[in-house]
C-alpha cells in the first residue's frame, strides 16, 4: 500500500522538483512538503487539489490506493477493440508532458501498413515499444497500465489500454 506521502514524493521526483520548488508551486513551506513525504501530516484539501494539478494527475490517482493497475476482462463483458483507447503518457526530464490518446483500431490499422518502429512522442523515442504485443494484449481483454519505463535519462513513459 502506497501512502499519500510516498505518492507525493514519487510524483515530485518524477517531475524533477525539489521540495522547495514544489512548496513554492502549491503555496506552502518546504517543511510542510517534508512532513507530507514522511507521513507526519497530510495537506489540506485545497492543497491536494493544487498538487493534483501541478503533477497532472487526477485526485483519484493521487489519493486512492487502487491495487492492481492491470486486469484481464472476461470476454463476455469486455468492450470491442474499436472502443478501446491506447494512452501514452510521457514526462520528460526537460519538463515536457505529452499525452497521446489513440483508438486501438487506429493502432491496428497502423500496424497493418507497417507502423512499428521509429515512433517518437515529444523528445522521447518509443521505437522499442512492441505495439504488436500491446495490440495482442488488448485483443485478449487486458486493460490498464501495460508499460511503465523510466529511461536512463530520467524520462517516464506509461502506456495504458482503456
Amino acid at each position: 500500500m502506497s501512502t499519500l506521502g510516498k505518492k507525493i514524493a514519487d510524483l515530485r521526483k518524477r517531475a524533477n522538483y525539489t521540495q522547495e520548488e514544489l512548496a513554492e508551486k502549491v503555496g506552502v513551506s518546504s517543511q510542510a512538503v517534508s512532513k507530507w513525504e514522511n507521513d507526519l501530516s497530510i495537506p489540506d484539501l485545497p492543497v491536494i487539489i493544487n498538487l493534483a494539478d501541478v503533477f497532472g494527475v487526477t485526485l483519484d490517482e493521487l489519493i486512492r490506493d487502487k491495487g492492481p493497475q492491470t486486469a484481464l476482462v472476461d470476454k463476455n463483458i469486455r468492450k470491442p477493440l474499436e472502443q478501446t483507447i491506447l494512452r501514452i503518457l510521457v514526462n520528460s526530464v526537460e519538463g515536457d508532458k505529452v499525452k497521446v490518446n489513440l483508438p486501438m483500431s487506429l493502432i491496428k490499422a497502423g500496424l497493418k501498413i507497417g507502423m512499428n518502429g521509429n515512433v517518437n512522442v515529444g523528445n522521447v523515442d518509443l521505437s522499442d515499444i512492441d505495439f504488436d504485443q500491446i495490440l495482442s494484449l488488448a485483443q485478449e481483454g487486458v486493460i490498464g497500465k501495460l508499460v511503465e519505463v523510466e529511461t536512463a535519462e530520467g524520462d517516464l513513459i506509461e502506456i495504458f489500454v482503456e
